[in-house]
């Protein structure tokens, strides 16, 4: 795909005054429907350093697309919020309580994040989110069986917090029932995710996953799914190799914007420098090819009008005042 003739579709925001009950998150706009459904539309916003950066050409297809993917192949593990696609960029889904317990499956000892097994544990922690690591472990190293490591999950703005399960139920953040049964469905899903990586040549190294209750009590996944926003993943024919030669693992590594705009201010403080359209167009590339290689499919152009917006908006149409 030629990505410079369609560098100007881009979804950079989709406020859509016939839809009720708007809020904006980094990422997503979002709209609660009076029949108890919610529309989910995945702009194409670039969020880090807690502001938006730029916007990346099919971003949001290709995180809504890939999540539709892992739906679709785990529906049978675990109940998820879907109800219909009516657009590329959108998921029409249910309405829930999100429990304020973020899953994280590891089957690594990788990360860079406060909350990550490996941060702590090169801090010299060892015993961390109720389990103890063994000294001597190195950089990506692969654990004995994939752990699950909790973190609070702030909706004020704050910052997650690991937590134990004797903390998330002395806490009442959850009761022992959900805890047994997200315990349950995080493994199971990251199971299958990692067995289907594996036939693409992938490894699954870790992944987080969004749980919620509907108002029957029933427990469901939502947000997404091993997409590559919210999972690692690592190509598999070189990781060995390069894991004996203490190199970093090859990845679907998206990181060149934040890179580069560290690089050149404190992006955290300082008025962000324009970002060049070839990093940008970089930035699209990767997460194509990062969707075709997890679902096997060819990545298509959405039919409908070049404007993602008006497109939205058309599909969108039956959802109007309903």
């Amino acid at each position: 795909m030629n990505l410079q003739a369609h560098a100007h579709r881009v979804l950079r925001a989709a406020a859509i005054p016939e839809l009720p009950n708007h809020y904006s998150g980094k990422v997503r706009e979002n709209y609660d429907l009076p029949d108890g459904s919610r529309v989910l539309i995945a702009t194409d916003r670039l969020s880090a350093f807690d502001r938006i950066l730029c916007c990346i050409p099919f971003k949001g297809q290709v995180l809504t697309q890939t999540a539709r993917f892992w739906f679709e192949h785990t529906a049978d593990l675990c109940p998820n919020h879907v109800l219909s696609y009516p657009d590329p960029n959108v998921v029409i889904a249910k309405r829930l309580t999100i429990l304020p317990v973020e899953i994280v499956v590891r089957g690594y000892l990788a990360g860079t994040t406060g909350t990550s097994i490996l941060t702590m544990y090169k801090a010299g922690q060892r015993s961390m989110y109720g389990m103890t690591l063994p000294d001597g472990m190195r950089d990506n190293e692969r654990l004995p069986a994939p752990i699950i490591t909790p973190t609070s999950k702030e909706f004020d703005g704050g910052h997650d917090a690991p937590l134990t399960p004797e903390e998330i139920l002395s806490r009442g953040l959850l009761t022992a029932t959900q805890w047994e049964q997200l315990s349950a469905y995080a493994l199971a899903l990251f199971a299958r995710g990692q067995e289907m990586a594996a036939a693409r040549g992938l490894i699954l190294a870790d992944t987080k996953y969004e749980f919620g209750v509907d108002e029957a009590g029933q427990i469901l996944l939502a947000d997404e799914i091993h997409t590559p926003d919210s999972s690692r993943y690592w190509r598999a024919a070189s990781f060995q190799a390069r894991f004996e030669a203490g190199e970093k693992p090859e990845s679907f590594d998206k990181d060149f914007v934040r890179s580069w705009v560290a690089a050149r201010c404190d992006p955290y403080h300082d008025e962000i420098p324009e970002i060049p359209e070839e990093l940008i167009l970089g930035t699209a590339a990767v997460y194509i090819e990062a969707y075709e290689t997890i679902t096997g499919q060819r990545f298509a152009l959405p039919e409908g009008p070049e404007d993602v917006l008006a497109r939205v908006r058309e599909n969108l149409r039956p959802y109007f005042k309903k």
